[in-house]
């Protein structure tokens, strides 16, 4: 009977061991425990001994094995579910609901625990900054969020800004932005997207900007530390005006581009322009520009410096055709 229940604890003990997932690095040093993600260059581990995850470069593992389930993507665009059955610094074998899949290790740009259910899939952040000078009693605050959700097949985020901007003698600057987006990823790198965008800026005296757009989109580069994408297709755009004027409905073309470097040390960039050109209303041209600049502080903190830029050729009767943005701030990211 001592046997065999020592049999059944060494049994117990092969299986948790073999549940575990392990990561030997490029040093020689050995981590076991749980792969939760591996996201813009970066892997989070937890382990049995340590009150928080680990982060750890993907580029400093010079081996790994895997029994957690993950949703997985590749450069190209491919997305599936699997485990990283072993694997070294090139290449990796892949255990999937269609058998097993070799890939090299820079192929793989996004990994995702399913264990952790549908919170391991959402992602937030938030930042504030806050400027106050004694000179005609300048007050100024921003506000900056997102919220979002990267599923296998698609993805949705949602974001709000707002600036508030008051001084003597002068009327206060406001502006809101936000909106609603969502992709569905397609084969070979292909995505379809749709997104509803909101703004109102006194400095083009819109109580109110509408843009609902859709089309396609392609990266053109999908790497583990960067990507580079095109979209492009059709917007409808509903204004509204704070001097009294009527407002105005009307079809648009647009194109845009983005740019996103994530895996740079601690610096951070996403770059990105819209331009649409008036469909229905000839002549018309506008532009969207943003530029985010961030360092990644400890305990998921960060610092941020951000550009915001819109343009529009055919302003309302009294507005700039310009209106841009220049804001700092301090956040953490979920």
């Amino acid at each position: 009977m001592r046997h065999l229940i020592l049999v059944l604890i060494c049994s117990f003990g092969v299986f948790i061991s073999h549940a575990q997932d392990t990561i030997l690095f490029n040093n020689g040093d050995q981590m076991i425990g749980e792969l939760k993600t591996l996201d813009k260059g970066v892997i989070t581990f937890k382990t049995s001994y340590s009150d928080s995850d680990f982060k750890i470069e993907w580029k400093g593992v010079k081996r790994l094995s895997t029994a957690t389930i993950f949703l997985i993507t590749l450069s190209d665009g491919t997305r599936f579910k699997g485990a990283i059955a072993h694997g070294d610094s090139v290449s990796l074998m892949l255990k999937t609901m269609e058998g097993e899949k070799y890939v090299r290790s820079n192929e793989i740009v996004y990994l995702k625990s399913l264990d952790e259910g549908l919170w391991s899939q959402i992602y937030a952040n938030v930042d504030i900054g806050l400027s106050v000078t004694k000179a005609k009693n300048l007050r100024q605050l921003n506000v900056t969020a997102g919220l979002g959700y990267l599923g296998e097949n698609w993805s949705w985020d949602a974001r709000y800004s707002s600036l508030n901007s008051t001084q003597d003698s002068i009327q206060p600057t406001i502006r809101n932005e936000g909106g609603v987006s969502a992709n569905l990823f397609l084969p070979n790198d292909w995505f379809l997207t749709v997104a509803t965008d909101f703004l109102s800026n006194t400095e083009q005296l819109l109580d109110l900007r509408t843009n609902a757009r859709g089309g396609f989109g392609y990266y053109i580069v999908h790497k583990n530390n960067w990507y580079w994408s095109f979209a492009g297709g059709a917007a409808y755009i509903n204004e509204t005006y704070s001097n009294g004027e009527n407002g105005k409905e009307s079809m648009e073309g647009f194109i845009s581009t983005e740019l996103n470097l994530f895996d740079f040390g601690d610096f951070g960039l996403f770059t990105k322009i819209s331009a649409y050109p008036g469909i229905t209303e000839r002549g018309r041209f506008r532009t969207d520009f943003k530029m985010d600049v961030k360092y990644d502080l400890p305990l998921d903190f960060y610092v941020k410096g951000g550009f915001t830029l819109n343009y529009d050729n055919q302003p309302t009767v009294g507005a700039g055709e310009v209106d841009y943005v220049l804001n700092t701030g301090f956040g953490w990211e979920w």
